[in-house]
């Protein structure tokens, strides 16, 4: 059970509760006496990302065919006009300069942070499937380092890759520590896929710089496939939600999807699966936006020919935060998951992990009739958990990050926390007939599940919102106990 602790909620209430009477007498006065102390004793000074003659912020992504090319993007100042790169394949010898291949940039210049900046973007093709290359981007005299990667294979074949929730927050500090543990543990897989919330504001430069220097080399060795969420939106002068400056200038993605959507919803086909991502902060914002990507999913789902089907969005189907509930979406996506039999669909947003289906107790959960769902968090910033009834495994207060493999008749998932230890793990099993079955397995994990609230939660809540959550954890545990 958990600890009531109904004491001070945070370091700012004190402070209020002793100066109410100075506060009413000398309102203005005490609010400017504490936001200079907020901000010089308290505030993190932010670090700059001021672009240069050098390449910088790289990353590589995926437009076309993965078997026969790649694309890259990267920033520099306004300096370098006239942009390159350089491919060759792999070659231990350091001799093969002269013979690499020049391929011409397009560039584009934009005011960012009141900043003119200048993107370069280049797309490698007519590659060889499941060959290693390496290249190099620059304007001719300032290159940066030589990066390794290797082609899909032009066939079903097994595959393996990264998911991460809601970065967000304290990224450079602590989300850092997510994305390259990920690598350490799993240095070899084939891309990244980022659910949404990248970063906090849509257009804060430095926050950008903080993502792309958490990721540092490896974003231009692994393909990244990114969602928007919220948080990669912004109110425009006409108060409607327009996405970041950022996003499409410095992210190479697919150019598929529906209109008005590019590079924020598409799909791409690797080694045998088929990965949707849909913009559902997109979606929500308008109603005939999540009609006409409603219809475009219909299209890209529907008889593929391929054995497995991923859907990557931000807002969750079911959320793991009570009064954070997407009817409007879930009424929408989740009949067509199911009836174009979608095999997981991976989600950010709600800050606290949960992975499930969405079936009554009772019924045999080893043959599910919908998709495994899953919501984590990578980042810093924590919520409460809900313990819905959807819920197989949950975590709060805890950061991770989610290795999936798939061959032509196994998806297995395992999420790790931040330490690298095994916190969940599920295989689905497909048969030839296209059907699933779950194999559980996080009744074995040695890692119990980290349910209890953090201190500053039990701080924040009141007598009756921790007996409701006691209450919640109990019922949590009774119906997991009827899975087992």
């Amino acid at each position: 059970m958990f600890v009531n602790k109904t004491s001070v909620a945070n370091f700012n209430q004190p402070i209020l509760i002793y100066t109410l009477p100075l506060y009413r007498k000398f309102k203005f006065l005490l609010v400017a006496v504490f936001l200079f102390l907020f901000q010089s004793g308290f505030s993190q000074t932010n670090k700059s990302y001021p672009p240069s003659n050098f390449p910088d912020r790289i990353i590589m992504g995926l437009k076309g065919d993965p078997a026969h090319s790649r694309a890259v993007n990267w920033r520099t100042d306004i300096s370098v006009k006239k942009a390159v790169a350089e491919i060759h394949e792999a070659d231990p010898s350091p001799d093969f300069e002269k013979n690499a291949k020049r391929v011409d940039a397009n560039s584009q210049s934009l005011v960012l942070d009141k900043k003119e900046v200048q993107y370069h973007e280049v797309n490698f093709t007519a590659l060889k499937p499941a060959t290693q290359y390496m290249y190099r981007v620059g304007d001719g005299k300032r290159w940066s380092e030589w990066f390794h990667f290797t082609t899909a294979s032009d066939q079903q074949a097994p595959l393996s890759f990264l998911y991460f929730g809601d970065a967000q927050s304290d990224v450079r500090s602590l989300w850092s520590r997510a994305i390259r543990g990920a690598y350490s543990a799993f240095p070899k897989v084939d891309f990244i896929l980022h659910a949404g919330d990248l970063i906090n504001n849509a257009n804060e430069d430095y926050q950008w710089g903080e993502w792309f220097e958490a990721g540092g080399w490896l974003n231009g060795m692994i393909p990244s496939l990114s969602t928007p969420g919220n948080h990669e939106y912004f109110r425009g002068k006409d108060k409607k939600a327009q996405l970041s400056m950022h996003w499409r200038p410095q992210f190479v993605l697919p150019e598929n999807g529906p209109e008005g959507l590019s590079e924020t919803a598409y799909y791409i086909d690797y080694q045998g699966t088929r990965f949707i991502t849909m913009d559902s902060e997109a979606a929500f914002s308008d109603s005939l936006v999540m009609q006409s990507q409603t219809a475009w999913f219909e299209k890209v789902a529907q008889n593929h020919g391929l054995r497995w089907t991923v859907v990557i969005h931000h807002h969750p189907i079911y959320s793991t935060n009570l009064g954070r509930d997407n009817q409007k979406w879930r009424k929408k996506m989740e009949p067509l998951y199911k009836k174009y039999k979608v095999d997981m669909v991976l989600q950010g947003h709600d800050h606290s992990y949960a992975r499930g289906i969405n079936m009554p107790i009772g019924e045999i959960r080893k043959k599910p009739d919908g998709p495994v769902y899953v919501v984590s968090v990578s980042g810093p910033k924590m919520y409460d958990i809900g313990l819905q009834s959807w819920m197989d495994r949950a975590a709060s207060n805890t950061q991770l990050y989610q290795h999936i493999n798939i061959t032509d008749s196994l998806l297995a998932f395992k999420a790790y926390t931040v330490n690298g230890d095994l916190y969940d793990s599920f295989d689905l099993q497909k048969d030839v007939n296209g059907e699933n079955t779950l194999i559980e397995y996080s009744n074995s994990l040695q890692v119990q599940e980290r349910l209890e609230l953090p201190e500053r939660l039990q701080k924040r809540f009141n007598k009756k919102e921790m007996k409701e959550y006691n209450q919640r954890f109990l019922d949590y545990k009774a119906r997991n106990n009827k899975h087992e």
